[in-house]
């Protein structure tokens, strides 16, 4: 078989310790799961969670040279710990979930931050404020048959060399195995899925010339340089 026009190539993330690539399905987005986050914007107590989408083709595999975001002037960062499935399913449960994770990494979700609103004061979907062009930046993939399923320790960004976002995976108000069983009540996951699992308090703009810093205690790093747009 051919195809009617050229492939591409298919999104994928390394893989830490291994010459081998994580090809990614899709990307699941988890929104307001840690408290402190939550309440910075609006939220209070542990409502259930709620989740948004980005292409794969969002995805900057490692990180590295990122230019902001067409048609935004408050595109802001948020870290978060990601998650790769490496055996799908439905209706998984909570206590099942960790067998479906392949591995680990750390990732910046951007967004629009203008656009998201204006979507959400109008009644609209928001997807121009989450999904677009190199909006999912993600380091490699540290495999949990090395590290484990990590449920604590520390999440972290600095950008320009100072600390904006500090927290504990701990604090998660949905930890990751409730975030996989929630999804598969709605969807059949599928290998290759990544899932955003969240992230702090401490939101904030970016400009061009930003050098951002992140990090999953003994899991991944992850650093970003903003560029002007193009």
């Amino acid at each position: 078989m051919t195809y009617a026009i050229p492939l591409w190539t298919p999104p994928a993330l390394g893989v830490a310790g291994s010459a081998n690539l994580f090809p990614v399905r899709r990307i699941f987005c988890v929104g307001r799961n840690y408290a402190e986050h939550q309440k910075e914007m609006g939220g209070d107590g542990r409502e259930a969670p709620f989740f948004f989408a980005k292409s794969a083709h969002a995805l900057v595999p490692g990180g590295g040279d990122v230019h902001y975001p067409l048609k935004t002037s408050n595109c802001h960062y948020e870290t978060e710990m990601v998650v790769a499935l490496g055996k799908g399913g439905r209706r998984i449960a909570a206590k099942d979930a960790n067998g479906h994770v392949f591995g680990y990494g750390v990732g910046f979700d951007l967004t629009r931050r203008d656009l998201q609103q204006w979507g959400k004061d109008h009644g609209r979907p928001w997807d121009f404020g989450k999904d677009f062009d190199a909006a999912a930046p993600c380091s490699a993939l540290a495999p949990a048959a090395r590290i484990g399923h990590p449920a604590k320790g520390a999440l972290w960004l600095k950008v320009n060399g100072k600390q904006r976002q500090r927290a504990d995976l701990s604090e998660m108000i949905w930890s990751v195995p409730e975030q996989i069983a929630y999804l598969s009540e709605y969807y059949t996951l599928e290998p290759g899925d990544l899932i955003y699992s969240g992230t702090p308090a401490g939101v904030g703009p970016l400009q061009p010339g930003d050098e951002l810093h992140a990090a999953v205690e003994g899991v991944a790093e992850l650093k970003v340089r903003i560029l002007q747009a193009l």
